[in-house]
């Protein structure tokens, strides 16, 4: 049976284990080479068990394994443009 640790990424609890047997013993690690919590969902589902799993594994305390790195976009977009449909570059065939 399958058992989704990360199911915006479609990764499940045996791919993780393997990549932590695999030398990937961080938060930032696992993130980096699995996908882990770069879904929809920005690791809201998935932390907490990979951190609980990475403990099991390791034998590591959490502050140990740290976190993953959060970056927010390089330049904000306003909600208004997003919710406008169109205008300079979004959607406007201009620059094609």
């Amino acid at each position: 049976m399958k058992t989704l640790l990360c199911p915006c990424e479609d990764l499940t609890l045996e791919e993780v284990e393997d990549a932590i047997r695999d030398g990937y013993t961080t938060m930032e690690d696992v993130k980096r080479f699995t996908g882990l919590a770069t879904g929809s969902c920005q690791g809201r589902l998935c932390l907490v068990p990979c951190l609980v799993v990475l403990q099991r594994l390791t034998g590591k305390g959490v502050e140990d394994l740290g976190l993953i790195t959060f970056r927010p976009p390089l330049d904000p977009v306003p909600l208004a443009l997003l919710g406008a449909g169109g205008g300079p570059g979004l959607g406007d065939d201009e620059g094609r």
